[in-house]
């Protein structure tokens, strides 16, 4: 029978002990993660990846780092003795991707991972189909007989016979399965292999518990090593929007957006990277705002973008707002520069009420209501990042969604993590004739093992501005 912690901690305990297990064991870890202090005005610069067969030996050591200090962490955290994942290639369980070799790209035939917490702290990691990710997992094979006398994979009712016994020798009071109504990335479990599992599993069936922390915690976190490697693609993603937000791109009264979108699009494909979305390039003309292949890019224009790419299996998203000269101009004008500067301030608002230990509805409440008090209008929408563009973990208001988002919005923030600071401030432009202006930002920040909140590479504090 597994030992249990009888004299468990409080959570928020719980939680600092959760974050410090993962920070301090990686010798590097404070260093990787301090702030980038970056001048405002220093030119971003494109960051070439090393190639593949390097970028593969860094994810393979993240993986490492996962497995080995942030799982065995957050079993320990919730309880957790034993854990399941089944699935068949190409329905794959979202937490798959956070867990196997860089060069693994589906699931085999049938994969069913198991981990088990021993009571050392440390975590078995058992594969009953599929590789062993680079030594990462122990892999099981099937005695059945083979044409070229290698060893065969496990198939159909073996597969479930082993499972029942391996469940059976370590005999965990609990089984934690990723079947959830609220979170898509602890919801991995296909009906159909939620009903074969359920039969093999026989009388242990009823030890199943739901925990959707585990999953969507593990895929949240972050370890120090992967922040360097974050802040270059962060860093190249500043550089690629400053080149299209500039005459380098745009000829005013002939480009248009379009032409922005899909210059973007090449560029990321020419350095061998990857869009999670498709890319938006819109302007705002007094008021009004005009996007496609038939708005043309004028003098007097504010020019926004949504850019997100995929590097080494990290995702970002982007907002930045530009403006192009009018002729005579040198600087974008007072009313537009005042709105920038506002959600600049609300960027400050919102990561000063990201507390580890509040929920994201709290620190969207918390951050609205400074707004209020210092009269700044606009709206409040973030979300994690990292493995996927649109996050595990808490949400920080939706963009229709102010008052709160049920659910997604009630988990709590943690050490460790990545989020898109992302919101809108909106203000009268005297300059426009007090039509209004929408000046919408996006930028990478993080919290650290200590939970202090940080940019990633930098925000944007001022125009790109065309001519």
């Amino acid at each position: 029978m597994m030992n249990r912690f009888v004299d468990a901690p409080p959570r928020a305990v719980a939680r600092i002990a959760t974050a410090v297990l993962i920070a301090s064991t990686a010798a590097s870890g404070a260093f990787a993660q301090a702030p980038a202090n970056v001048p405002p005005g220093a030119p971003a610069h494109y960051h070439e990846l090393p190639p593949l067969r390097q970028q593969a030996a860094e994810m393979q050591q993240w993986v490492d780092a996962r497995l080995n200090r942030v799982l065995p962490a957050l079993m320990a955290e919730y309880g957790a003795d034993m854990w399941i994942l089944a699935m068949r290639e190409y329905g794959e369980d979202p937490v798959f991707w956070s867990m196997v070799s860089p060069t693994t790209f589906a699931a085999r035939r049938r994969s069913i991972y198991v981990f088990t917490r021993q009571d050392d702290g440390s975590v078995e990691r058992l594969a009953l189909g599929g590789t062993s990710q680079g030594g990462l997992f122990q892999i099981y094979r099937s005695p059945h007989p083979t044409p070229t006398g290698e060893e065969a994979e496990l198939w159909g009712d073996e597969q479930w016979r082993l499972l029942h016994e391996i469940v059976a020798d370590r005999d965990p009071d609990n089984i934690v399965l990723n079947i959830s109504d609220t979170w898509a990335f602890s919801d991995g479990l296909g009906a159909g292999e939620r009903e074969a599992l359920e039969e093999a599993l026989g009388s242990y069936a009823s030890r199943i518990r739901r925990e959707p922390r585990l999953a969507y915690q593990y895929i949240e976190t972050r370890v120090p090593e992967m922040m360097p490697r974050y802040r270059q693609i962060q860093e190249t993603v500043h550089a690629m929007i400053s080149e299209a937000f500039s005459n380098a791109v745009i000829t005013p009264g002939e480009t248009t957006t379009e032409d922005v979108v899909w210059w973007l699009r090449q560029r990321v494909n020419d350095l061998g990277w990857d869009t999670w979305f498709q890319t938006s390039v819109s302007v705002q003309r007094r008021g009004q705002e005009l996007e496609g292949s038939d708005a043309i890019i004028q003098p007097g224009d504010l020019i926004w973008t949504d850019f997100g790419v995929i590097a080494m299996r990290l995702k970002t998203d982007t907002q930045h707002m530009g403006y192009v000269l009018r002729p005579g101009e040198t600087d974008a004008p007072d009313g537009l520069k005042a709105c920038l500067a506002a959600s600049n301030r609300m960027q400050d608002i919102q990561l000063e009420e990201m507390h580890p230990g509040r929920t994201g509805n709290e620190a969207l409440a918390g951050a609205l209501a400074e707004m209020a008090r210092e009269g700044i209008t606009g709206s409040l929408y973030s979300h994690p990042i990292g493995d996927h563009g649109h996050g595990a973990g808490p949400l920080i208001g939706l963009w229709d969604r102010q008052e709160g988002v049920p659910g997604r919005g009630d988990a709590e923030l943690r050490p460790n993590t990545w989020f898109s600071i992302e919101l809108q401030a909106s203000m009268a432009i005297p300059e426009w004739g007090g039509a209004r202006a929408s000046c919408r930002q996006e930028e990478e920040a993080y919290l650290d093992g200590n939970g202090d909140r940080h940019w990633a590479f930098r925000r944007q504090a001022r125009f790109h501005l065309i001519w």
